[in-house]
């Protein structure tokens, strides 16, 4: 069992992420620190425009729910990539306050490839270390 513990460990550390006993997850919140999540919103209104609840959604059943996103994270995301004119909100009825969709600019094309470039090295740690608990806990 203590082999197994210590696998887990240099698992956890070989990704990058700090274990906490408070707070969050370290996985999720590694995820969040790395710019996964940015690189998940450009992604997602680069395929076309969408609202934030729309986003949330996603976000979540890409992730099978392992990366939740509240609207305290995501609307203050959204205005940030609008403020850097990484993406551009219209109101989808612009005389009263409705859904705003988003879409990306090409400064936004742009950040999403570097994003792309930038967060895939920790993407790959991470998912080396899941498979590596899976085969030390489940011996696959």
């Amino acid at each position: 069992m203590a082999g197994k513990r210590e696998a887990v460990r240099e698992a956890v550390a070989h990704a990058g992420l700090t274990p906490t006993r408070k707070g969050p997850d370290p996985f999720t919140g590694g995820l969040r620190r790395r710019e996964v999540l940015p690189l998940l919103v450009l992604h997602l209104i680069g395929q076309g425009p969408s609202y934030g609840n729309q986003l949330m959604e996603r976000i979540g059943g890409m992730t099978a729910g392992v990366l939740s996103v509240n609207p305290n994270t995501m609307y203050p995301l959204l205005r940030q990539l609008e403020s850097r004119g990484l993406i551009e909100g219209q109101w989808e009825h612009p005389e009263r306050r409705s859904r705003r969709y988003y879409t990306l600019t090409a400064q936004g094309k742009k950040e999403y490839g570097r994003l792309v470039e930038e967060v895939r090295p920790f993407l790959d740690s991470v998912k080396s270390s899941i498979d590596e608990i899976v085969r030390e806990v489940y011996g696959r």
